[in-house]
Parts: C-alpha cells; sequence; structure tokens
C-alpha cells in the first residue's frame, strides 16, 4: 500500500501504461501529473519523449501529431486549458486518435475561479472523447491503465479522458493499492498502432475536406463505436476484476434494491454520499445511490437496470447548463423518457468547488422523499440547496 494524491495516481498509472509520448503544458490543479512524468522521465523510470509546448492548444495538437504516428500518448489539462484545447478535442475524436487524457476538474471563469466542478468536462461532453469519472485516489489509478485498454481497442479507437475533482482528488493524499507493473504489462500490452497513418515515405495531407455525400456515415460510425465501448468497458473490467481484484461497472448502485430515493451523481461527492446513504439506513430510511462512472457514452440499458425500481431520482450536478438544468439531468430524464419510470429532480451543488457536506445531502433526501408529481408540477424540479438562498426554478 502506498499514499499518492490523485495526480500522482495518475502519472504512476501512466508510466505503468508505457506511454511513449508526453505532451504538457501547466496549469492548475493538473501541473504536478505533468511534474511526475517529467520526474520519471528524467530519472530513466520511464522511456518517453515529453513534449513542452507554449499552451494547450498545443499540447493536444502535439499529441494528435503523436498519436497519428502509432505513440501511445499521454496528456492532461484542467478547465481554461481545456477551453483552449476544445477545438483540437473535435479533431483527436474525428481522426480516432486512443490518446488518453487525465483532466483534474476545475470550474470555469469568470469570475476566476480555480476549486473544483464539473463545468470543465461536460461542457465538452459531446465532443467524441470517451468520459471516465472516478471518486477517489485508487480510481484514478485503476481507470487510466483501462482508459488505455479501452482507447486502442480496434473496435472503438477513440480518445478518452479520465475526470477526477481538483484539490478534493488531484492534491489529496489517500491510501491506495498500486497496480503491480508485470500485472499491468500482462493487461495491457504493448501498442498495435491500427490507427497509425504516417509514413514519412510517402507523405499525404491528413483530415481532407469531406464532402457531405460522405460526412454523415462518418459521423454515424462515430457514433457507433461510441455506444459500442459500454459492452468492451465492461469485458475490460471483468479482466482488470480478475487480474486485480476490483472492477468499476460503467454505472454502480449501491443499496439500491428496496430504496425508495435515489441520489445519482458523478465523482467526489459519491463518497460523501455513501457516507449519508449508511447513516440513514441505520434509522430505517429507503435510499441508496447511484455513481456514474462512464458518462459518454451514456449507459442507458444499465442506468434504467439500476434505477427502474425507485419513487425518485435526485440528480446531483456540480455544474450547470445557464437557463436549462445541471448538464447530467437531461441524460437522465431522456432516459426514462416514454418509459414509466421514477420522478426526477435537479440539485445545483458544489460550484465553484463549495462543499457538499453531509447535511447537503440530507436536505437533498428530505426534498426528494416529499416530492411527488403534483409537487414538481408546482415548485419546479431544479433545486440549488447549497446556496445561501434557495433558490426554485
Amino acid at each position: 500500500m502506498e499514499v499518492w494524491s490523485g495526480n500522482r495516481a495518475a502519472a504512476e498509472s501512466a508510466k505503468r501504461a508505457r506511454v511513449q509520448v508526453v505532451s504538457a503544458y501547466p496549469i492548475t490543479p493538473q501541473s504536478s501529473v505533468m511534474e511526475y512524468m517529467a520526474q520519471f522521465i528524467s530519472d530513466g523510470e520511464l522511456d518517453a519523449e515529453m513534449i513542452r509546448v507554449e499552451s494547450e492548444h498545443s499540447a493536444l495538437s502535439a499529441a494528435c501529431g503523436a498519436s497519428l504516428s502509432g505513440a501511445r500518448t499521454f496528456t492532461a489539462t484542467s478547465s481554461q486549458g481545456l477551453m483552449l484545447m476544445a477545438e483540437v478535442l473535435f479533431f483527436a475524436s474525428g481522426l480516432r486518435l486512443p490518446i488518453v487524457m487525465a483532466l483534474p476538474n476545475r470550474s470555469l471563469e469568470s469570475p476566476v475561479n480555480i476549486w473544483s466542478d464539473h463545468q470543465d468536462s461536460l461542457v465538452v461532453r459531446d465532443s467524441g472523447w470517451i468520459q471516465l469519472y472516478a471518486n477517489s485516489v485508487q480510481e484514478v489509478h485503476d481507470m487510466i491503465v483501462q482508459a488505455f485498454k479501452l482507447a486502442e481497442n480496434e473496435r472503438i479507437l477513440l480518445p478518452t479522458m479520465v475526470c477526477y475533482e481538483g484539490f478534493l482528488i488531484s492534491h489529496v493524499a489517500e491510501v491506495l493499492e498500486p497496480l503491480p507493473q508485470e500485472k499491468v504489462d500482462a493487461f495491457l500490452p504493448e501498442p498495435d498502432p491500427k490507427w497509425a497513418v504516417f509514413d514519412l515515405d510517402n507523405p499525404f495531407q491528413i483530415n481532407e475536406l469531406l464532402t457531405p455525400e460522405a460526412f454523415p456515415e462518418y459521423r454515424y460510425k462515430q457514433h457507433t463505436a461510441m455506444k459500442r465501448s459500454i459492452d468492451v468497458y465492461k469485458e475490460i473490467g471483468a479482466e482488470f476484476q480478475e487480474k486485480f481484484s476490483r472492477s468499476y461497472e460503467p454505472v454502480m448502485g449501491y443499496k439500491v434494491d428496496d430504496a425508495e430515493v435515489l441520489i445519482v451523481g458523478l465523482g467526489s461527492i459519491m463518497s460523501t454520499t455513501k457516507y449519508v446513504v449508511n447513516e440513514l439506513r441505520e434509522k430505517g430510511e429507503k435510499i441508496g445511490l447511484v455513481d456514474i462512472k462512464m458518462f459518454r457514452p451514456f449507459p442507458e440499458k444499465e442506468f434504467r437496470e439500476i434505477t427502474r425500481d425507485a419513487r425518485v431520482l435526485a440528480v446531483m450536478d456540480k455544474d450547470i447548463g445557464f437557463g436549462t438544468s445541471g448538464m447530467v439531468y437531461p441524460d437522465i430524464t431522456r432516459t426514462w423518457y416514454n418509459r414509466d419510470g421514477p420522478l426526477t429532480m435537479n440539485f445545483i451543488v458544489g460550484l465553484g468547488g463549495r462543499e457538499v457536506v453531509p447535511e447537503t445531502i440530507k436536505r437533498i433526501y428530505e426534498i426528494a422523499q416529499k416530492a411527488d408529481r403534483k409537487v414538481i408540477e408546482k415548485e419546479g424540479e431544479i433545486y440549488w440547496p447549497d446556496t445561501l438562498t434557495e433558490v426554485i426554478m
């Protein structure tokens, strides 16, 4: 067992994946991921090329070039850095490049804020990247290796980001069990770069103009590969469970069988929610939780299976889609649309790093427990329970 921060856990996992090219530009709270990678390379622990660039846009552009050559490629960013990468995110996914990115989540400006919420990753949720969400240092460490195996699978070939909260996970140290190198080598073999297209002896232009006659079919192929990644991720999870005795399903339930109210969310808030669920269960309350590990693609079938017997789904969003709702909430409602399913309510929490404490989650449970269709129709379904004055929209 070791005591590592989330950022070290991400870097140690990338090292064990034997990445070949690392592109880097610093931004809080990501910077130490790449500091660790630079140290591994400098100390001879990792045989890789580190490319230091002048911006996050260039960092992902360099990663695309490296991946096109067939290299196993890794990068990291946060917040405004991800926004500067936005243009290139679509290049990476459109070119079907299996880049893996560590993303310690951080709020977007303005006002200036360096603390954590999910606004950055969820703004780009539809950029064609697979999105995995970790809620502990151990999960960060385990998911990076699995992300490479998923992204490089020839049935998928899509870039993948592993998201985890800045500071709350990136800088907080926890006890974890490191992945043994020999077992990782057996789990994740050397890359067989079927995606490589660079041929220095036969130069040609990449990413040529695609006319309307072919463009929709190309997007359809991207979409079907993304949907297919749910089953491939489950296959990878089963193999990971066999080798490392830990597993992560696309959606994971806790005490859901007889729960009337299920708290739904992503990331570290689900660890706090588990604590609350255990406390309220001791008092006889019928509460459970649903932890979404894979948000893109959204595992609709798996989510319905876990939540079908609940009366109310209380969806916690650490983000806001201005003028509409949180950005997790629409996927939940769409999953049950035109089906006889639970009532759904949306709770906006944790923006700009405001702590989501047990009392906040208990308050969410109390509101959800009392809800029925008439209450939702009268008062609205979107709540801000941790603001100084509750706002019902």
